[in-house]
């Protein structure tokens, strides 16, 4: 084994997932000359939580996910969260949309497709809250063309698979937003990763993996990185002025080592998933649309079942789930010493408080864990009551690693979000979290340059550029329907989508 001592990157970003992609792009259309390295420890991107079949969600934009419109106690909708994120997803799409028409990305029907967003539920107070829940959406432009029936016919021409050999009688609803996409983001960010290879002064390196983190001591204000590369043994230090942690699930382990203190408090609850995947092409073919139901009472938010449409690797592809389960591993590909590793003196705290308050989610996740097939098979005939054994095997996705923090009222909190933390001197961040995630990754890497690269994102130059490559920049698109309608056109017309009718667009 060798050891080597590197120091050119400007930048170094961890994990080759597609917030890393998302960042390097971003970095080098602001700043060409930058020098940035990558290190990913497997020997492909985008293969732990950004492939499509690891990630929970393909293109989540509000539409059609109820756990983001809560009903509160008097009665009334909160549409809050399903707002904030309905305008992230359109930033998402508006920078996809440059990056094809400036031939960054080739081939956009290869990561992004046209497929209905639907919602979908049984029962009187289930159709009662869904139609509260259209009405309340109704009031921001983002949500206008949505449509909403309790009418079995209109449902069939929908979704005729979920409704084929469903007992009548019982009031049913669904709503509709044709606008709607199906993202691949493995494949999208192995497209950003081709062409971020293209640039100067950028390296992607699989099969390393970062080992330690800590400030340099030299005083030049410099993190320090010990790297492995797996395939040799060789070590390398590495010197850089910023690090991006995009590890996904590996994040936590990544952050507790750098020794920043606005790390201290956090950690992750670790949470497994399955899919059921159609293997017939008949019923495949029957089914256009992501249609979301209601998550069961004490499920967590990323457990709303769905099923669901996607393009993988050029094939329609029909899954249902997510089934969860339990594991102490952080990543699909990783350690079942992850979770007992990662729990330290000033987290430990948090992370008991947050398991005290969240028993229905143990007893949840012990109900999944503990399922038969026939369970499950109970499960997909709600949505699909035809459903047989044979067309149907089981596909294991990707894991997720729920934030816990710091609470002042319960001591210790689960979230289901997303977090970025940084450096009190802006020179590192580090990604957190699950859910919406990859569909949000624009705002979230705007975020970071926010919070490290300050004086730089106030700048004329940066401003100007930022609003090339998203113009609803610095915008709220509920407040200007004429541009959320231009946006909407130009990325139907750059990235290949379904035109549809002008509720949408100009």
């Amino acid at each position: 084994m060798s050891q080597n001592i590197h120091t050119e990157p400007d930048v170094i970003l961890i994990g080759a997932g597609i917030m890393s992609a998302t960042l390097g792009m971003f970095l080098k259309e602001l700043m060409p000359e930058i020098k940035i390295d990558i290190y990913e420890r497997l020997d492909v991107a985008a293969a732990e939580s950004s492939d499509a079949w690891n990630n929970a969600g393909t293109g989540h934009s509000a539409f059609c996910e109820l756990n983001y419109t809560p009903e509160l106690p008097d009665g009334t909708i909160d549409t809050a969260k399903a707002v904030k994120i309905a305008e992230f997803f359109e930033e998402s799409k508006q920078f996809w949309t440059y990056l094809v028409h400036q031939g960054r990305i080739t081939n956009p029907e290869d990561f992004v497709n046209s497929t209905p967003h639907m919602s979908f539920v049984w029962g009187k107070d289930n159709v009662e809250y869904l139609k509260k829940r259209y009405n309340a959406l109704q009031q921001y432009p983002i949500f206008k063309g949505m449509e909403y029936t309790e009418d079995p016919a209109v449902i069939t021409q929908w979704m005729p698979l979920v409704m084929e050999g469903r007992a009548t009688g019982e009031p049913i609803a669904a709503t509709r937003m044709a606008i709607g996409t199906d993202v691949n983001f493995g494949e999208l960010t192995r497209d950003m990763f081709a062409w971020l290879r293209t640039q100067p002064d950028v390296n992607l390196f699989f099969g390393h993996e970062v080992r330690s983190m800590r400030r340099s001591r030299s005083g030049s204000n410099k993190w320090k990185l010990k790297i492995k590369d797996l395939a040799t043994g060789d070590k390398k230090r590495i010197y850089a002025r910023f690090v991006f942690i995009g590890a996904g699930g590996g994040s936590l382990p990544l952050l507790e080592k750098s020794g920043i203190p606005e790390g201290e408090g956090f950690g992750g609850f670790p949470v497994s998933g399955q899919w059921l995947k159609c293997i017939n092409e008949e019923v495949i073919q029957k089914h256009d649309a992501k249609v979301y139901g209601k998550a069961s009472v004490g499920a967590p938010p990323m457990s709303v079942p769905h099923i669901d449409t996607r393009m993988i690797n050029g094939k329609k592809e029909l899954l249902f789930g997510p089934y969860a389960g339990f594991s102490t591993k952080f990543l699909k590909q990783g350690s079942y010493l992850d979770l007992p590793l990662s729990i330290k003196v000033n987290n430990i705290g948090p992370m008991l408080a947050a398991g005290y308050h969240n028993l229905s989610l143990t007893k949840y996740l012990i109900e999944q864990v503990t399922q038969s097939r026939d369970d499950r098979m109970e499960a997909l005939r709600e949505y699909l009551p035809t459903a047989k054994p044979e067309d149907w095997e089981l596909e294991t996705a990707g894991q997720r690693v729920q934030v816990i923090k710091k609470d002042p009222e319960q001591g210790g909190k689960l979230e289901f979000g997303t977090e970025v933390i940084t450096s009190a001197d802006g020179t590192l961040a580090a990604l957190l979290g699950a859910s919406p995630g990859a569909s949000t990754a624009v705002s979230i890497m705007i975020d970071v340059l926010n919070k490290c690269f300050k004086d730089k994102m106030q700048s004329a130059a940066w401003q100007s550029r930022l609003r090339e490559m998203i113009p609803s920049y610095g915008q709220h698109l509920n407040d200007n329907l004429q541009l959320l309608k231009k946006v909407r056109y130009d990325a139907a017309e750059i990235l290949k989508l379904e035109k549809l009718d002008e509720v949408f667009y100009v």
